[in-house]
């Protein structure tokens, strides 16, 4: 039986053909194939198609080569990136673009070419090749369908000049239209759970009702595009999912019976019963969708909750197949909320109370504290991701500042604002919590839900959060006068939630709750020595609570 023979060793010889042959390699010969080049651009070649175990050259020619090969393998980096990459003169030249930034149509490119041009002739005016090495940034709109961050740097010359200048551009058109959904959300919220007493007092319930469907209807077509939607309310009693509001579809919608239960009832039944969202790409191949919009293609149908209750369903359809998609599914579901408070809204001022039990505003704030906490949880966990796109974080903020005027506006109510059939009990508001925003952290929803109400019936503006980095994002995105948390909650301790308060605004107070003197993170020790305000034990009573409060905000008010 023959030995294999051993694998052929391949040796690469660079040779100019300017200089002498290859030297001389003794023991290399025997069972080698040698691959002769006579150019550093041979070499490359041969070593972009096929591996050598040995390279034979003049250490000149090495070092040539490892350069050459460096500069390749940067220049594949770059056609490989995902950013468009450029180089520009202060002549106005596009001297190099990777495939990226080719690829855009010649209107971006021009754009995008005449932006860097004037970023380089502002670097080269500020002098900034002399120090350290600056950048300028610029937003490029170009159109209506693109958007990009341009980012620039200097390519100085020997002479210490800016003649040349990289540039970096991120597409960022996704984003931005992210952003302009927001503030469709941000303006549909603000219009649907505005109350203006003085209207709604001269208004019957149909009257409401029918001034809402116009508000809803108005910004699901402009804002979001949806053309054929129905809303649908829960009868508690009847667990029939009765339609109150419909654009675009048939009367035989309106009037087919369905039911909140997750089987026979087609979608909208499975959503109100599940609480889950339905995104039905091809409305012929699921067995779920019932007859709706006439040529229907697809659906979107997302619960209307309210807090952790479902009380009804949107649901939107299209003619076209595969005609929603997860954002739309985002924004359907963050618009149902707004829908189901405004909804609630209109049902609660709609009941009669005699003047011994006239409760109906103090219904109205308790019953949607909970849900317009979880808007405000939702805008700062967007918040928490959106990185440093500064015109969304503002949207953001402005949702969160509507959630604020809209708690002001069930103050108000409270406090004795006329609306018909209602004679409110008057809030006893307290001086020093009187429009104090304070956040209250506890992963026990009965105890925050407690704190919030008796810190809202005293004129506060109380924001709850479940855990303890809910609590730290909502502290770094909104501004509290007033933090109370508990010491032992999931991801973040009493501790951490202290910090974070103390460094986001140095005038807020916080103080923190334990049970019973329980402390393992050393939370009360550790902030007590940095500006703790105050502790609270449990079991706690109401008067012990606002004790607190009270000396917490009043020491920062000295």
């Amino acid at each position: 039986m023959s030995a294999t023979p051993p694998p052929t060793r391949r040796i690469l010889i660079l040779a100019p053909a300017s200089g002498d042959e290859a030297p001389a390699t003794p023991g290399l010969a025997a069972g080698a194939e040698a691959h002769i080049v006579r150019s550093v651009e041979e070499a490359l070649a041969a070593l972009s198609t096929g591996q050598y175990e040995t390279i034979v050259s003049r250490p000149s020619d090495l070092f040539r080569l490892a350069r050459s090969e460096a500069r390749e393998r940067g220049e594949l980096i770059l056609d490989r990136l995902g950013q468009g990459v450029c180089i520009v003169n202060a002549a106005g030249e596009l001297i190099w673009a990777n495939p990226k930034l080719n690829s855009y149509p010649r209107e971006v490119r021009e754009a995008i070419r005449e932006q860097c041009v004037q970023m380089c002739h502002q670097l080269a005016a500020s002098g900034a090749a002399r120090g350290p090495v600056p950048t300028r940034r610029r937003t490029v709109r170009v159109g209506a369908d693109h958007v990009f961050d341009v980012t620039v740097s200097p390519l100085a010359t020997l002479e210490q000049q800016v003649q040349e200048v990289v540039g970096l551009i991120w597409d960022i058109s996704a984003a931005h239209r992210l952003q302009e959904r927001i503030n469709a959300i941000d303006a549909a919220g603000r219009e649907l759970v505005r109350l203006d007493t003085e209207a709604l007092a001269q208004l019957d319930v149909a009257d409401r009702l029918k001034l809402l469907e116009e508000k809803i209807i108005r910004f699901a077509r402009d804002l979001l595009a949806f053309d054929h939607f129905i809303v649908r309310v829960l009868d508690r009693q009847t667990n029939r999912l009765e339609p109150v509001i419909a654009y675009g579809l048939s009367e035989q919608v309106l009037t087919m019976p369905i039911y909140a239960t997750s089987e026979g009832n087609g979608i909208s039944g499975y959503v109100a019963a599940t609480g889950r969202s339905y995104i039905c790409p091809d409305v012929s191949k699921d067995p779920r969708y019932l007859p709706g919009l006439e040529h229907a293609g697809s659906s979107l149908t997302v619960p209307l909750r309210l807090h952790d209750q479902i009380v009804g369903v949107l649901d939107v359809e299209a003619h076209e197949v595969g005609a929603f998609t997860e954002d739309d599914r985002q924004f359907a579901e963050i618009f149902a909320r707004h829908i189901a408070i405004a909804l609630h809204i209109l049902k609660l001022l709609a009941v009669e109370r005699s003047t011994a039990t006239g409760q109906v505003a103090t219904d109205v704030a308790t019953e949607l504290a909970a849900p317009l906490n979880d808007i405000i949880a939702e805008a700062t966990s967007i918040m928490e991701t959106c990185g440093e796109q500064e015109d969304l974080r503002r949207h953001l903020s402005a949702i969160i500042d509507n959630v604020d005027r809209v708690k002001r506006t069930l103050q108000t109510l409270d406090s004795g604002a006329a609306v018909s059939g209602l004679v409110p009990e008057i809030a006893v508001r307290d001086p020093l919590l009187d429009g104090k925003r304070v956040l209250v952290a506890d992963d026990e929803e009965i105890i925050r839900q407690t704190i919030a109400d008796v810190l809202t019936k005293s004129g506060a503006l109380a924001v709850m959060a479940r855990d303890g980095q809910e609590a730290v994002a909502m502290i770094r995105s909104q501004h509290f006068d007033l933090v109370i948390s508990d010491i032992k909650m999931p991801y973040k301790n009493g501790y951490e939630v202290f910090a974070a308060a103390r460094q986001a605004n140095l005038h807020c107070r916080v103080v923190l709750i334990t049970g019973f003197g329980y402390d393992p993170e050393h939370s009360i020790l550790r902030a007590s020595k940095e500006g703790l305000a105050g502790v609270l034990f449990k079991p706690f009573k109401v008067e012990q609570l606002m004790e607190r409060v009270r000396q917490a905000l009043a020491a920062e008010a000295t």
